[in-house]
């Protein structure tokens, strides 16, 4: 049976909204959370972007549902030994009920230090120690790490989880699919592609869980939530790794001006017809991912979730 979970946009709401809609989620029958982890939004038009960890605490005491980051990126705006620390007090509030996310992330959100952004390959080599030194933190003992891209002195986690937080890997290419299997206690994605998961499988990831997340857009009528969501989300549509290598909101929202309303119709369900969406999720579910999570764009929440309880829900479960 494949898990249904809801996806929180920390690019697209106020904390305290993330906190409702967490809520309604809940109420709503969803099984678990993602929240995204920006520094930027993608563009000025979705206009937010708290900090996830204090997001976190507030939705630990808000629910009780688990919640994954998707994702967090551990190798050059934020230390793996801070990022252990804050998954770890994320875990200990929700009993557990959290799993790190993790990926290479974006020049948009980790360049702001002014450390050079380096190419995916090295990326990929600097996610593998991050999540090492993260795992030798998990542990509660005193960690020294002198690595080829990170250094730990004398450093201890007091505030632990009952067992040690599972750390989920995202990839959108083989390599990273691959990294996920070796390294990850999980694997994340964003496309219904039984390659990648197969290729997750034979690295290594055999029994372990495949999460996928895709955006959709319920609107009173299809024209309508197609025009918000290629307001909104036109970003998804470009090719290629400008995702990973443009370095502000301002490059995106000039990149997305090339991505047409057709481009964004052909690939997010919207409107209020509940069969684009069964349709997504039954895709994903036989691609081989044991949990989807579905992430509405813009205000019009309440109608998603009304949506999701008179039809999508019930054909599901029937």
């Amino acid at each position: 049976m494949t898990t249904l979970g809801y996806a929180l946009s920390c690019e697209e709401f106020h904390p305290n909204e993330l906190v409702r809609q967490a809520v309604r989620a809940q109420q709503a029958g969803f099984e678990a959370l993602w929240i995204s982890d920006h520094f930027h939004p993608w563009t000025d038009r979705q206009g937010q972007s708290p900090f996830v960890w204090s997001v976190i605490g507030a939705l630990s005491q808000a629910c009780t549902l688990p919640i994954t980051t998707a994702v967090t990126c551990p190798i050059v705006r934020t230390h793996p030994a801070v990022i252990a620390q804050a998954a770890a007090t994320s875990a200990a509030q929700l009993d557990g009920r959290f799993v790190l996310g993790v990926g290479t992330g974006e020049a948009l959100n980790e360049h702001i230090t002014g450390r050079r952004w380096p190419p995916a390959a090295v990326r990929r080599g600097m996610l593998d120690e991050a999540v090492t030194v993260i795992r030798e933190l998990f542990t509660g003992e005193q960690v020294n790490h002198h690595g080829r891209y990170y250094t730990v002195e004398n450093a201890r986690l007091y505030t632990l989880p009952p067992t040690p937080t599972p750390i989920y890997v995202s990839g959108y290419g083989p390599r990273s699919a691959r990294l996920a299997g070796r390294i990850g206690d999980g694997y994340q994605c964003s496309m219904p592609d039984g390659d990648l998961v197969s290729e997750f499988h034979h690295a290594g990831g055999v029994g372990k869980p495949a999460q996928a997340g895709f955006k959709v857009c319920y609107g009173s009528s299809k024209d309508d939530a197609v025009r918000t969501a290629h307001d909104l989300w036109g970003t998804e549509q470009l090719p290629g790794e400008l995702g990973q290598n443009l370095p502000t909101p301002a490059h995106f929202e000039q990149a997305a001006s090339l991505v047409t309303a057709e481009a964004v119709e052909q690939s997010v369900p919207a409107g209020p017809d509940a069969k684009p969406y069964l349709d997504r999720i039954r895709e994903f579910a036989g691609a081989g991912f044991d949990e989807v999570y579905l992430q509405q764009i813009g205000d019009d929440q309440e109608g998603f979730f009304a949506l999701w309880e008179s039809e999508i829900a019930p054909e599901l479960a029937a």
